[in-house]
């Protein structure tokens, strides 16, 4: 188990980082869905979901 550790010591540090760059992403996003803030640009003319995102 060791051995392999150290063997793919590198990969497993690589994949960490990744995991906790998602993980506050995550929480980034909760946090703003909370405050009630949105990604969204305002411009419903050229969104997908420009009929069903704002309620008319």
């Amino acid at each position: 188990m060791l051995s392999w550790l150290a063997q793919n010591l590198s990969t497993v540090i690589v994949c960490l980082v990744l995991a906790l760059i998602l993980t506050l992403i995550i929480v980034k996003l909760v946090k703003d869905k909370k405050k009630g803030k949105s990604s969204c640009g305002g411009n419903c003319a050229h969104c997908a979901m420009a009929c069903s995102c704002r309620k008319k």
